[in-house]
């Protein structure tokens, strides 16, 4: 992949097929798709005007401007309002003239290659590694503790918080109501927890419902036996990193990577998607 800059904007190529459905339809299907990260966060898919099937478009006689991209013309997708940007050959970026930009919500579904993608596209260079651990962590909510547990696994992806997988038999679950919540990978079932008063709390656990695809990290060309025995024994290579423990219950928001969490780790009951300070919370 070849990046380039232009001021906040990065923008590659990727040679994953990437298509995009709705009500049945293919709107876009394209191996010479662009990732552009409008936010650092993650990317965005862009596809060239050639692999779009633009009968389904419909103009919606207005543009919608941004500082970094430029004008492009807004048009409705299948009746769906909005839903596609296209840029044309005056866009300050010149990478992703001649693209089009499609709303992720308005698309009913997102595939890279034959694997279904949710939320937002795959950021190439997260990494995601599951280990297991011996620490302390205790969550509560409301002054009530709704998991203990001394046998959790960590997830750590790249740039995000560490998020924890508990045993259900270390966790609450007469505490928590199911609800839907999604990730870039999975779709997965979360729980809301409740105080004492009865008052549910933002949703911070989840759980996925089918067995983890993962497999042991296989030794390299030329890497050393017992390098790779330590490295095959605490880590895992997931190809969904949301359902990455069954029969576990996940946790997010802990301390930063790298930063050890105090022990047990403890949250409090905080406004909805924030937690108290030291705490492990809002899912996601």
């Amino acid at each position: 992949m070849e990046p380039t800059k232009r001021g906040r904007v990065r923008v590659e190529t990727t040679a994953k097929r990437v298509r995009a459905y709705v009500e049945g339809h293919a709107v876009a299907d394209t191996t010479r798709a662009l990732l552009v990260w409008e936010s650092p966060h993650y990317p965005t898919y862009y596809f060239p005007l050639a692999d779009v099937d633009t009968g389904l478009f419909k103009a919606a006689g207005r543009t919608a401007h941004s500082p970094s991209r430029g004008d492009a013309e807004v048009h409705d997708v299948a009746g769906r309002p909005d839903a596609a940007l296209v840029y044309g050959g005056d866009a300050p970026l010149e990478e992703i003239r001649g693209h089009v930009r499609l709303d992720w919500e308005s698309m009913d579904y997102w595939f890279e290659e034959d694997e279904e993608v949710y939320v937002h596209a795959r950021d190439p260079y997260t990494r995601v590694d599951i280990l297991a651990s011996s620490r302390h962590v205790r969550i509560e909510v409301g002054g009530v503790t709704v998991a203990d547990s001394r046998s959790p696994r960590i997830l750590f992806e790249t740039g995000l918080r560490p998020r924890y997988y508990l045993p259900k038999t270390d966790v609450r679950l007469d505490l928590l109501r199911r609800s839907a919540t999604r990730s870039p990978t999975a779709p997965t079932r979360a729980g809301r927890s409740t105080g004492p008063s009865g008052r549910a709390t933002r949703a911070r656990t989840w759980s996925g419902p089918t067995p983890l695809r993962c497999r042991r990290a296989r030794r390299s060309p030329g890497s050393s036996r017992s390098t790779t025995r330590r490295s095959t024994s605490t880590s895992t290579a997931c190809s969904r990193p949301d359902e990455r423990a069954p029969g576990r219950i996940g946790v997010s928001r802990g301390p930063r990577t790298g930063a050890a969490p105090p022990a047990p780790v403890a949250v409090g009951a905080g406004p909805a998607g924030h937690t108290r300070p030291g705490g492990v919370p809002s899912g996601g």
